[in-house]
């Protein structure tokens, strides 16, 4: 179920990151914090507003199919690009002179710290372990539907809130890249 060649690819994608801090060329770190970013971002809406709905309407032996392909994906994709975007964002905003801004500016580089907290700490301490356990229940011979249901109709109204958090970062950062 877990897949743990995909390491190699979370070494790989800090790697990159850590190599775009260290150069210390603006263009590349931008480039790896608004990829990164586009992609938490975009994958995070498609799968609350996309998949979500599409598998919840399903069967259970549908639903099961589906987890359980998407969850090894998601376990590692995720957690890196949530890091990979605060970390890179966090170097940028220093090497751009954000952090050092007055007050009430700063607000701006403090709402960006503030959500991309909260939607790592969402995403790492409560979606993808709730993730993992639907996915190992749906692997039993025989699921507990009730179990599931309960533990998925939680899960929707943190994806929900992280769908918005997504939305109001993209706020915050065409504000950033637009002069505060």
């Amino acid at each position: 179920m877990i897949r743990w060649h995909y390491l190699w690819y979370v070494a790989a994608a800090l790697l990159v990151m850590l190599v775009a801090i260290a150069y210390g060329n603006v263009w590349f770190l931008n480039w790896v914090h608004v990829m990164s970013g586009v992609l938490w971002t975009g994958i995070d809406l498609f799968m609350g507003f996309v998949i979500g709905p599409i598998i919840r309407s399903v069967a259970v032996p549908v639903r099961k199919e589906i987890i359980t392909r998407l969850t090894p994906v998601t376990l590692f994709l995720m957690p890196t690009l949530s890091v990979i975007t605060g970390t890179a964002g966090w170097f940028l905003a220093v090497e751009l002179g954000f952090t050092q801004l007055p007050w009430p500016e700063f607000g701006w580089i403090a709402a960006a710290l503030v959500l991309v907290t909260l939607m790592t700490i969402q995403g790492v301490g409560y979606l993808l372990p709730t993730s993992l356990r639907v996915c190992f229940e749906l692997q039993k011979p025989i699921p507990d539907g009730q179990k599931i249901g309960r533990m998925m109709s939680r899960f929707y109204y943190v994806v929900a809130s992280q769908g918005l958090m997504q939305v109001a970062i993209i706020v915050v950062m065409a504000k950033l890249v637009t002069g505060v």
